[in-house]
Order: C-alpha cells, then structure tokens, then sequence
C-alpha cells in the first residue's frame, strides 16, 4: 500500500501568518522512525510536508482508487502549522480530496485540542474530572472560584499541547498573573482547573469500537504529590515511567473502562492517549485527551506498546491496520493484502527489499543535489569541455561503486563513459542515457526547484535519468546486491549516434546485452516508454540553372517553399504539438504514423537580387520501420519534382535512427517491470513518445524499454521539469528492476576471455 507521511516541518508554507503559531512538532528522527517502520511492513511510503503544497503533493503520490488503482493511506503526524484549530487541518483537506487517513476527524481533534470542550464533554458523559472555569480575558469572575494554598489552581491555555504555559497557583494575584501572561502569550482563552493532588497516570489506547488499551504508565512524580510535568519534562528530560502502573486489578479495570468511555465520547479513531490524576484516596479525574498521542520513543504512548509486546514497527503498522480496517473493513482489507503480495515470494530477500527502498527515501536529498550539479554542468552539444567534465564527474562515481570505466573519444561530440562492475562478456543490464542536452548554451534555464518540481534545462531529458541511476546503484550496494549482478552504463551525447563512431559504440554495447533500459525522462502521467518514433533528417537545398532560363525571385521562392509544403504533407497521425519529448500513454503508436516537419529554412540573396542560395532542413518521424525503409525515395521523389523549370531542390539524407517497436521480449520486459511496480505499489503504465533516442539502435534480440528517468517533460524548453516525487520512486523501481533481471546462473554465458 503506498503511505504518505505527512508532517510539519516548515512553518513558512503559507500565503498568511496569523493567529498562534504552533510550537509542536515531531522531531525528523521520529518520523524517519515510523517511515522506516512501515517500509519495514512492505509498504510503499512518502514523507510529505504538511504546508499549503500538501495537495499537489498527495496528488502525486496517491493512488486513483476511483480509476482503479489500489487505495493508499496517510499516516497523519501532522499537528498544524497555525490557528487554534491546527490538529483539524490536514484531516479536514484529506476528507475533501477522499484520501483516508490515521487518526481521528476534524471534528474530534477539534474538541480534544480544546480542553474546555472537552470537558464539557466529559461531563455530559459522566465522567470523573476536576472543576474548572473558561478565563476569556483577565478580569473575568467566577463566583465559586476559590484560590488559596489549601486549593491550588492549575492555569493552562486550553489550546495547547505538551504542557505549554503550565503554572500552580494559590492566590488571586498570581492567578491573574498566570491568566494574563497566557493571554498575551498565546492569544487564547485560559483554562483554569482545580489542581489534584496525588499520582498521575497516562492510558494509551489503539484501536475502534472496543479499543485495545494498552498497559497504564505511571509517571513517577517522585513521591511528590504536587508534582506536575512541564513541557521541559516532557521534551528535554522525560519523567521515569511505571509500566504497567502498580494498581490493584479491580482499580486497573475500572481505569481502562473509564479511558475507553473518554475515547468514544468524543468520537476518536485509531489511537489516543488520556491523562488523569488519582487523589489521595485514588479518585480518578480525567485531565485532558490527546488524540495526536506522541509517537517519540520516550513519549508514554510508544513505552506503553514496548511494555504491551509490541516492537516499534509492529505498533506503527498495527495504527496503519485498524485504521484501514475501519475505511476498507477488515474482508475487504485482507484482499487488498493478498492481492499487493501477489506472488511476492517471503523469503531473505524481502527484508533485502525494504532496507533498498528505506535507503533510496532517505537519500532523496542527494539524488536532487546531484541533478543540481549536472545541470549546474551545462553541457549543450557543442560545449564538449563541459560534456567531458560531467563525464569525469559521473566516471568517479561509478568507479566508488567499483565499476571499471572507459572513456571513448573517437565518436565526435565529447567523450562516451561506458562502465561494467563485472569482467564477464555479457551484461544482464545496460543502463543507456546521455551526458549533454540538445538545446543551446544560450537558452540555458538554470537549476531552480519549488516544492513539488525541479525545474532546469536537462533536468528530464538526461540529467535526471543519471541521478536515478546512480541512486539505484548505491541502494544494490547498500543491500550488498550490487556485486551480484552484471551491470553496464553507457552515456554518450545525444549527437554522437549521428556519426558512426558513436553508432557503433552503442550497437556493439547493446548488443551484449540482455536488457537495455533508457534512462529518458519517463512521461508526464508516469508510463514507460515502450515504443519510440524512428527519424531520419535531410539537408534541402536549391539548385538554379540560369542558363536555360532566368528565374525570378519570387519563383525560387514559391517553388521552395511549394516544396517545403508538400512534404509536410508527409504527416499522417501526428501528435497535436510536436516537441523532443511528446508522449502519449495507452496503447503503442499507430503502425503508420508519420510526422514532417522543418526545424530550420534560410535564403540567401546578394543585394536583394535573386537568391543564390536557398536551403532548409527536414525531419521525418514515422512509426513503421517499412515507412522508414522507403522514406529516402519519398522525400526525393517530393523535393525533386520539376514545378519551376530552371529550378529544383537537392536532397541529402543525413543519419538517423530507426523506429523502436516493441517485439515479444520488450513485452516481457514491460510486464515484469509492471509486476515490480505492484508489487512495490508503484503505478507502471507504458506508452510511446514521437521522438527518436539512442535505444532505438539496440538490437531485438535484447529485451528494451525506455523511460526509466524520472517523471517529467517540456525538454528544451525553458520549462523543462521532473517531479520531485519521482525521483525516489524511479530510483526504487530501477534499482528492484536490476535486481529481478539477473538470469539464473546456469543461464549465463561463460566468462571473457578479454576485458578490454
């Protein structure tokens, strides 16, 4: 199931500043602690945000149950940024976007939060607890309020959590003092309550309906009855704990019926925890109920488990259990189970697979770091200084994870890095991506990121998919996988396979190996490249033969351009708007499709007499690898044609690439990688883009796809993007792809003789 982990971390994430600003928070330790957890359960888990981006961010991540996807869930550790009412927040927007969540409803963290209501509530439901009174401003009274040493008063915003603001008081004037001091610091009512004597205990509850009540803490007080735990006691230097608290039995029970009757009365899920005190002859007094109970290992909630039997893990995913159960029922829940296991084997390896997911996630920051620096690189075609550093860069990288490289100079734009961590003569992988980007140093857009993309000339079309590898490797090496496996990496500029230096390299590396995955951006709804457009280019130019006949210029004109028209009327089933990285998900292109059109078109006159020059260059996109076979003859037979005696256009094909369709293997291949993705909650869909790539030279007898970069699109634009989500999420896929393609050892092929 994919769970997003949605917190607060950046209290800036908003349009406005107003109201309280909340002073609670998890620490990251601690929800790095519960990520790990549920990755530990085999889920598919995200650590979110929970600023205003927190939509865009969900929308990501979560499944399209209403298309058909399997349900995900949040794992709610979100207290709010600000306002009174923060702990209702997320709950209220997850309710609104239909996206189920732990933990209780707005309406019922609404009223735990406020001490007051929920007091009140208490009350209605007959049940234990001290008087109290509602300060809304300082000089407020109360006729039965009394404030002397023989009746303490405790002062308290009736807002906050963690013992914020706390005071004892046993006179009036220190009474106002506490009241005014809240007001002015906390900007809200003031709950002021009898202070009870004696013990107090901490009741942690899991669960709905009939909820598990887990073992009763005592905080130890140290003997001290008029002893009360401040925030620096709970956040710097935790209280010792009692666990199971020493009660009689009777009084054990009593107090559990009493937690759970607090629970129900204010309508909580999942999971709460109630505080009370005990008076000298062991009265109960409900003191308050947090219904966002601490999660951090030394919190009572998290002891309370420990002590019930549960590791930190198991209580985690047990949170995750009950609550789903109540969205999904526990029937259907369990299909949902067994149709994610699938036939997931449980065996060593799994363990394997959560810590490689575990690593990537939180290794995120790298992967984006790293794209940062490549696209920081700049590296246009024709900048071969700069496509041979990132080149070096990328080389030590590679050779950190004790792959051999090699660099190959002789392919015409920037050197080539092909690298193998093995020395056997074929690869279970090639990883193939490209160091350099089409799109000119002068239209460079520069590195920049906002919460939900990364934006930068490169990003998708190359830079992206090398970050992504280069994660996944490092999360095989993590899990010791790594060595185990014959990997290979080839990157080349984009442009190299135009020369048959660069041609070569690619098909000879190919050729040697059983899978080739693309390291292309994926497209913008996340599928997979499974079939690309074949291309081939062409140099049109004019040819005058003035002695026969002169020739005007507004007949060159026509004539070229009539020319120019013609084979764009080549296109049949073209994409809507053409750019490098048009997709389209669904089914594989249409068998015939084609696609004309000019990139480049100049006349040349001396002094506006009649052109002396006229040239244009043509790119053809076709689908068919027929099409593309006789397409040559096509153009020629169109440019050539005689309309304006005296004038005619010359055609030189320039080199191509072929068209890539899916055979019977790349199929496989598809279906593989899709079971992984299910398997891993990971949605993978296949599609096919209009636009050549270096994939496109691996022979059929290696099983292809494309795409394996991260989500994005807009290549060579100055939007060009990757979602940041996707990052981790094609690293994992990768890294789980590599790891299930390695053949059977009997299957492989006998060791090289030559490493060269």
């Amino acid at each position: 199931m994919r769970v997003a982990v949605v917190h607060n971390r950046d209290q800036s994430g908003v349009i406005n500043v107003f109201g309280p600003q909340n002073r609670e928070r998890y620490n990251p330790r601690t929800v790095e602690r519960v990520a790990r957890a549920l990755e530990s359960g085999g889920h598919t888990v995200r650590v979110i945000d929970g600023n205003m981006h927190v939509v865009e961010r969900l929308q990501d991540f979560m499944p399209r149950v209403i298309a058909g996807e399997r349900p995900g869930m949040v794992f709610n550790m979100a207290y709010g940024i600000q306002g009174v009412s923060r702990y209702t927040h997320l709950p209220a927007m997850l309710e609104m976007l239909g996206v189920p969540y732990v933990g209780s409803g707005p309406q019922a963290h609404g009223m735990a939060l406020d001490k007051v209501i929920a007091k009140i509530m208490f009350q209605a439901a007959g049940l234990p607890t001290a008087g109290f009174w509602n300060f809304a401003s300082v000089n407020d009274e109360f006729e039965d309020l009394v404030c002397t040493p023989e009746h303490p008063l405790i002062v308290k915003p009736k807002m906050e959590a963690v013992s914020y603001g706390i005071r004892i008081v046993d006179n009036e004037g220190d009474l106002r003092d506490a009241v005014s001091t809240i007001i002015n610091e906390f900007g809200q009512h003031v709950l002021v309550e009898e202070f009870i004597a004696g013990r107090e205990l901490a009741i942690g509850l899991l669960g709905n309906g009939d909820p598990e009540v887990l073992p009763i803490v005592e905080i130890d007080l140290e003997g001290d009855p008029n002893a009360i735990q401040t925030d620096s006691d709970k956040l710097r230097a935790p209280r010792g704990k009692l666990c199971p608290a020493p009660l009689e039995e009777e009084q054990t029970a009593a107090l559990q019926e009493l937690a759970k009757r607090a629970f129900r009365s204010l309508e909580l899920f999942d999971f709460a925890r109630v505080d009370l005190r005990l008076d000298a002859e062991n009265n109960p007094y409900i003191l308050e109920i947090n219904s966002m109970a601490s999660l951090g290992l030394t919190g009572t909630y998290v002891h309370a488990a420990q002590v019930a039997g549960y590791s930190y893990e198991a209580m985690v995913n047990r949170m995750l259990d009950v609550a789903a159960i109540r969205y999904f029922g526990a029937e259907r829940l369990s299909e949902l189970e067994q149709v994610e296991q699938g036939e997931r084997r449980e065996d060593q390896s799994a363990r394997p697979r959560t810590r490689l997911r575990t690593h990537i996630r939180s290794n995120a920051a790298t992967i984006e770091d790293n794209i940062e620096r490549m696209v920081e690189t700049r590296t246009p075609t024709e900048a071969v200084d700069r496509v041979n550093q990132l080149g070096d860069w990328i080389a030590r990288q590679l050779e950190a994870l004790s792959f051999r490289v090699e660099r190959h100079s002789r392919i015409g734009l920037g050197n080539a890095i092909l690298a193998r961590n093995h020395i056997y003569e074929t690869d279970d992988v090639l990883l193939l991506g490209h160091l350099d980007t089409g799109a000119p140093i002068t239209e460079w857009a520069p590195y920049r990121a906002d919460d939900r993309r990364i934006y930068g000339t490169g990003a998708a079309e190359s830079k992206g998919g090398i970050a992504v590898a280069l994660a996944a490797l490092r999360g095989l090496r993590h899990i010791r996988r790594l060595r185990q496996l014959r990997i290979a990496i080839l990157l080349t500029s984009d442009g190299a396979a135009n020369g048959a230096g660069g041609r070569q390299l690619i098909e000879e590396a190919t050729s040697r190996a059983n899978n080739v995955i693309g390291l292309k951006a994926g497209d913008p709804n996340g599928a997979l490249i499974a079939a690309r457009a074949g291309e081939h280019r062409y140099q049109l130019e004019s040819d005058f033969r003035r002695e026969r006949r002169e020739v005007s210029s507004e007949q060159v004109v026509r004539h070229f351009t009539n020319r120019i028209l013609a084979l764009q009327d080549l296109s049949r089933d073209p994409p809507s708007q053409h750019s490098d990285d048009d997709s389209v998900s669904g089914d594989i292109a249409p068998s015939d499709g084609l696609h004309a059109h000019i990139t480049q078109m100049r006349f040349d006159a001396g002094g506006g007499r009649l052109p002396h020059r006229a040239e244009a260059q043509l790119t053809v996109r076709f689908t068919d690898p027929e099409t593309g076979a006789e397409l040559d003859k096509q153009v020629e037979r169109i440019a050539g044609a005689r309309r304006t005696p005296g004038v005619r256009m010359l055609v030189s094909a320039r080199p191509g690439r072929p068209a890539l369709r899916p055979t019977e293997r790349d199929q496989e291949l598809l279906q593989r990688i899709q079971k992984i993705g299910r398997d891993a909650s990971l949605s993978v869909s296949s599609g096919y883009r209009w636009a050549a790539s270096d994939i496109c030279f691996a022979p059929e007898s290696a099983a292809r796809i494309d795409g394996m970069g991260p989500i994005g699109g807009a290549a060579r634009t100055d939007d060009e993007y990757i979602l940041r989500h996707s990052l981790v999420d094609r690293a994992t896929l990768l890294a789980l792809t590599i790891m299930e393609l390695r053949p059977n050892t009997s299957r492989r092929r006998t060791r090289a003789t030559s490493t060269s």
